[in-house]
């Protein structure tokens, strides 16, 4: 197990309070991520972005190289408005079945706002060649702080310590496909409230945990081992790491620009 204790990352200053350079970043990804809900993702290009947000396209293309890296920024701030909001629930609870549903619903609570224009993108997103898919390298940073939420689920809980610690190692990573299960649910489900999910979350999350619970006993051990030496081999291939991505946020290639500002419009 991992017995580094996680470092919470900081709060986000008011947005007058930041740089010119992330305020305009910021004011990007509003102004995008408003036009997705009023319009549709598809419908929804760079040129009307900038126009609406009040900056060149040209600026619009410096902070994002396209629509696809708006939805990276999109995944970076759900992702931090979720580990704050998980943290701050499971404080003080040790429970392990407690944290893990907490995570969960957690999510669902904080993707609400998002719900209506999600599936547009996410025809997209299933791609694995693109760069909007979860699994892609370009998700990394995001991806991070979700399994770093389960880190801290395992953790913190009073189960942590007796897990089988190979399993231990790869429990958030996991645990974080599991979520990922709930997201495709969830992106599909039209009943009010998405009741549904909840309604999934609130089942499956217990029995995920009596299967994590299951695997500290000595007679499970050679199907733990299996199952780890299957995840390594077939499962951690498939996910992106930070090494292939590409330029630090607010820089862009040239090339790529004219290519995306040609086919944008």
């Amino acid at each position: 197990m991992n017995d580094a204790v996680p470092t919470p990352p900081p709060e986000t200053p008011a947005p007058e309070l930041l740089p010119k350079g992330e305020r305009t970043r910021a004011l990007i990804l509003e102004t995008a991520m408003r036009l997705f809900q009023e319009r549709g993702y598809d419908k929804t290009t760079m040129r009307a972005i900038a126009a609406e947000a009040g900056v060149s396209v040209g600026n619009a293309y410096h902070y994002y190289e396209g629509k696809e890296f708006l939805i990276q920024g999109f995944y970076d701030r759900m992702t931090h408005e979720h580990a704050l909001d998980a943290r701050a629930r499971m404080a003080g609870k040790t429970d392990f079945t407690e944290r893990l549903q907490i995570a969960l619903d957690s999510w669902v609570d904080c993707s609400a706002d998002y719900h209506e224009f999600a599936a547009q993108f996410f025809r997209t997103a299933a791609d694995p060649n693109s760069a909007l898919s979860p699994f892609s390298n370009e998700s990394h940073p995001a991806r991070e702080t979700a399994v770093q939420i389960f880190r801290e689920v395992i953790d913190g809980s009073d189960l942590g310590p007796k897990l089988d610690p190979e399993l231990g190692e790869l429990l958030p990573d996991l645990l974080w496909l599991h979520l990922m299960v709930i997201v495709l649910y969830w992106v599909f489900d039209r009943t009010e409230d998405t009741e549904r999910t909840r309604a999934f979350v609130k089942r499956c999350a217990p029995f995920v945990a009596k299967l994590v619970a299951l695997s500290r006993y000595r007679v499970f051990r050679p199907l733990v081992r299996d199952a780890v030496d299957m995840i390594q081999e077939f499962v951690l291939p498939t996910i992106g790491s930070s090494t292939a991505l590409a330029k630090p946020a607010g820089t862009t290639s040239s090339t790529t620009t004219k290519r995306k500002r040609r086919k944008d419009g």
